[in-house]
């Protein structure tokens, strides 16, 4: 575990966050590792109800239940290209289809515009006939932010809810008042305090930062599905997802917590070199699996 992961550290610490916008949304994508895809998956480009998508589906899944993926990036970057290596895995394990959401970005697209395109598409799942007890909402960092603020919304509106949430190192408070992100600054080579303040400036575009829209922590939780939160313990976030759990489980959601020994922020993304990363998702999926409606009570 510590080769692999330092040698991770290693490689983020020699690729440091370009000052240009553009330049830190190629270096993101860049994370991305097309030859993980295995060679009998299939992806297949969506419009998601003006949203764009990617289904995604190997040999094993069954089409009939779906796992709609939000990727992380702050909310300024990120991409189809970026996960979908996370989310061919992810499908895999979980024995699902899996929709990937190119939510719009900020700060050409400040919030609600992320949160109304993740609605949509989970709306769009809902128009293709599938039960929502056979949906899984997920994302990683902000991406899990923005699952959770979208099972929200869709509860609020009166929607029916998914059958269950996995939200990886979600980040889930805006306003940054987590310990961790002083505590575990040397740790991560990832994340880091000043840069979520700039991306929470970018994405709130002058909204409160306490707005459970915006910052699911500060929501009310009660009714929410089944959720598994993932959480690097050398992650910034910490504190958010450790925070999350205690008021879902307040709240009486049945929720899991799993908090991974020495992993940094965001460590899914790594899996192809991360034995970690590797048994992260499959924990992650057989969460899915286990929560999502067979097709005989579909």
């Amino acid at each position: 575990m510590g080769t692999e992961i330092e040698a991770v550290r290693d490689a983020l610490r020699a690729l440091p966050r370009p000052a240009d916008l553009a330049a830190r949304r190629a270096r993101l994508d860049g994370l991305g590792r097309p030859d993980a895809l295995p060679p009998d998956t299939r992806v297949t480009p969506v419009d998601a109800d003006g949203v764009p998508g990617e289904w995604t589906l190997c040999p094993d899944a069954d089409p009939g239940r779906v796992l709609v993926f939000l990727h992380g990036g702050g909310y300024m970057a990120g991409s189809l290209d970026s996960h979908r290596h996370v989310v061919a895995r992810a499908g895999r394990q979980a024995r699902a289809r899996t929709l990937a959401l190119a939510y719009r970005l900020a700060p050409e697209h400040p919030f609600p515009a992320a949160l109304e395109d993740a609605v949509a598409g989970y709306r769009f799942v809902l128009k293709q006939g599938i039960a929502p007890e056979r949906i899984a909402l997920s994302g990683e960092s902000a991406g899990g932010g923005l699952a959770l603020a979208a099972a929200l919304r869709l509860r609020a509106a009166g929607d029916p809810l998914p059958g269950c949430l996995w939200l990886a190192s979600p980040w889930v408070d805006l306003a940054l008042r987590g310990g961790s992100l002083r505590t575990k600054a040397a740790a991560d080579p990832l994340i880091q305090r000043l840069y979520l303040a700039e991306l929470a400036a970018a994405y709130l575009g002058g909204a409160d930062p306490e707005d459970p829209l915006a910052s699911p922590l500060y929501a009310d939780l009660v009714g929410l599905p089944p959720m598994l939160i993932q959480v690097g313990s050398d992650e910034t976030l910490l504190d958010d997802a450790v925070r999350l759990a205690g008021a879902a489980g307040s709240a009486g959601v049945d929720v899991t917590l799993r908090i991974w020994p020495a992993m940094i922020h965001a460590w899914h993304l790594f899996f192809p070199q991360l034995a970690e990363g590797r048994a992260a998702l499959a924990e992650a999926g057989n969460f899915v699996d286990a929560h999502l409606a067979p097709e005989d009570r579909a």
